[in-house]
């Protein structure tokens, strides 16, 4: 059988179709991810948003009770929309197999989501014309009430009629994606979004029952199985969306205007908005804990942040944010900042700000960044006067940080590091997640080739994680901000989340490679870095471990298997929530929870659900819990004077924090 193939007589699903990256920035999500359907639904979604158009632009006044009139000029509205008309054109031109025709009633969706399900034959022709034979069978259902109810389809799409409404009646599947009680009340919608969720669970069910691929394949197809059937949800389409069509009813289509601004601004910035991005100012209200910027190389900017006790700790700390996102991550806003909490609870802290990759960093590689530790770590260390100090490594830090230990207990200078706490980093790479569905051959090829300029763009990997969740990262923003026309919302985590960073070339083929693909990290003496073989069973320094019970990125079952490689004493905890907010949970919240084991019995079990068995959970935020745990490996304080206090008499720095790296 051919990689990426999976054949059953006479039907070959080319499984490497969906496995396509983006060829362009922004359209990825919508447009070039998928061939084909991906393309017709954008198709019908245009020429749908003109029928609307068509049908309400004309009108010169409104309803009672609608939004009130725009002040523009009409030549405006009309530049508006031959901007779109041109983008779309444009867009015909270069992909000229996508169907012109619009959409006309819901039956269309119909028509789609049955070529839809007949390109899936991922249990054979028989299962696949079974699950196309359900839907037509529930499809027939609805028509048949619609019309034993009085109503034709034209009036209960429109809602005038609400006999029968299904309000009160246990509809067969729920998805809080048609929460609205309008996909429930109507009982065209209610039927139309059961039948999706009808032939989304069949779609998904096949693709779990297909025989011959490797478990990593077949996780793989049911990643894009999924992405396919939540990508054709009735919800993104404007007539077949009750919500869309009553908003532009009462604004006769002023909606899909303000909405067609907002993904022209997007496709003009080459990505997804998630947040009103003119509500935040880097080192004003976002990443604006006090400090100064202590030192600094080609690949990051040291910050060392401003005391705010009178003693603190002997021993400093000294974060290491992924490279992947910007660090602030970690200084939100001041009732969010673990870099303020820190502080506040008489720590030394200073913050690694990595820069982000352009043209002249195309060879810098894994080990580049390992050295970077070291190099920040001796910094502090002669800064400070102090013999060792504490460590942070967050997502792929904390996977460096487990090599750069390695390395350094190779070179017997171990005892540099007090601790080292892991927030969700993985070292062995054998469950990693959803994210190993984008590993292959052909994805990696696919994305060197898109580094080619000696750096891959951060809104690649944007669209990457957005993919993992995209009903909640994708979807929902083009249903709220360009079919509703809805503004956005002002957001801190979303801001950071949008303000991606570019990887060198070199450290992302060589980082996928050696560890998603080939997972050698786990491997002794397998990877060199700087000269020096990597063990992870040479790593004796007191490390805490921290997963996210429901991490997407960093699952929990994958963090754990770094206890089976250290060999020093381990402190495992397991926090409430995902790869973020499991990490910024701060006590002020009061929000979830965290398991660590019992007192009178703290010995590590031998896997993650013994451990799950044997923990105790324990209300709100594990900041404290940690911070006791850091403390007790050093109890020692000191005044805070000379520098330990940046930017004093004699104290050369170089700016102010957050400092250049984390804005450019």
């Amino acid at each position: 059988m051919a990689e990426g193939n999976v054949k059953d007589g006479k039907n070959e699903f080319q499984t490497d179709a969906l496995m396509e990256l983006p060829t362009s920035l922004f359209a990825g999500p919508f447009v070039a991810m998928m061939e084909g359907p991906m393309r017709e639904m954008i198709a019908l979604q245009s020429a749908a948003a003109e029928q609307m158009l068509d049908a309400f632009l004309p009108a010169s006044e409104k309803p009672e009770g609608a939004a009130p009139a725009s002040d523009a000029e009409p030549n405006e509205w009309s530049t508006v929309m031959n901007e779109l008309a041109q983008m779309w054109q444009q867009f015909a031109t270069e992909n000229p197999a996508i169907a012109a025709s619009g959409i006309a009633d819901p039956s269309r969706w119909l028509d789609m989501a049955g070529k839809w399900i007949m390109q899936f034959p991922l249990g054979g022709e028989e299962t696949a014309n079974r699950a196309f034979a359900d839907l037509l069978s529930l499809w027939e259902s609805v028509m048949a009430q619609v019309q034993s109810e009085g109503m034709n389809i034209a009036q209960a799409m429109m809602g005038e009629a609400t006999t029968g409404s299904s309000e009160g009646k246990a509809l067969p599947r729920s998805d809080r994606r048609f929460r609205d009680p309008q996909w429930s009340d109507n009982p065209v919608f209610a039927m139309l979004h059961q039948a999706y969720l009808m032939a989304a669970d069949q779609l998904i069910a096949a693709a779990d029952q297909v025989e011959g691929l490797s478990p990593d394949r077949k996780a793989q197809l049911k990643f894009f199985t999924r992405l396919l059937t939540e990508a054709l949800s009735p919800a993104h389409f404007p007539l077949t969306n009750p919500l869309v069509i009553e908003r532009t009813l009462e604004t006769r289509g002023e909606n899909l205007l303000r909405g067609m601004e907002h993904f022209l601004s997007d496709l003009k910035a080459g990505q997804l908005s998630h947040t009103d991005k003119s509500a935040f100012e880097i080192g004003e209200n976002i990443a604006s804990t006090p400090g100064k910027v202590v030192y600094e190389s080609p690949l990051f900017q040291l910050i060392q942040y401003t005391p705010t006790t009178e003693t603190v700790a002997e021993i400093p700390l000294i974060i290491f944010p992924p490279w992947i996102n910007r660090f602030y991550i970690l200084d939100l806003t001041a009732k969010k900042s673990f870099v303020k909490w820190c502080l506040d609870h008489g720590l030394s802290v200073f913050m690694v700000s990595w820069k982000s990759a352009d043209a002249s960093m195309a060879n810098i590689g894994w080990e580049d960044y390992a050295a970077s530790m070291v190099e920040a770590i001796d910094t502090v260390r002669k800064r400070l006067k102090v013999d060792k100090v504490h460590t942070i490594g967050y997502c792929v830090a904390g996977t460096t940080l487990a090599a750069t230990l390695a390395m350094l207990a190779r070179r017997g200078e171990e005892d540099k590091v007090a601790s080292a706490t892991f927030f969700t980093a993985q070292v062995d790479f054998s469950e990693a997640g959803e994210l190993k569905a984008f590993i292959d051959e052909h994805q990696l090829a696919a994305v060197e080739k898109l580094a080619a300029d000696g750096f891959l763009d951060g809104r690649y990997l944007n669209v990457a994680f957005n993919l993992l969740r995209s009903p909640d990262l994708l979807w929902n923003y083009v249903i709220n901000n360009y079919l509703l026309g809805e503004d956005y919302k002002a957001f801190d985590l979303l801001y950071w989340n949008g303000h991606g960073t570019n990887l060198p070339a070199r450290f992302h083929s060589e980082y996928l490679r050696q560890l998603y693909q080939d997972n050698r990290l786990v491997v002794p003496d397998a990877i060199t870095l700087n000269g020096t073989p990597i063990d992870l069973r040479r790593i004796k320094t007191p490390t805490f471990i921290q997963a996210g019970r429901e991490d997407h990125i960093a699952p929990p079952e994958s963090v754990w298997k770094a206890t089976r490689h250290f060999a020093g004493p381990i402190e495992f905890m397991l926090a409430g929530s995902g790869h973020i907010a499991g990490v910024v949970n701060p006590p002020v919240a009061g929000k979830y929870q965290y398991w660590t084991l019992p007192e009178n019995d703290h010995a590590l079990p031998d896997s993650l659900p013994e451990f799950i068995g044997k923990a105790v959970e324990n209300p709100g935020s594990w900041w404290g819990y940690w911070r006791d745990w850091i403390r007790q490996l050093g109890p020692e304080e000191v005044p805070v004077k000379g520098k330990r206090k940046p930017g004093g008499r004699g104290d050369k720095v170089i700016e102010d924090a957050p400092g250049r790296y984390v804005k450019g």
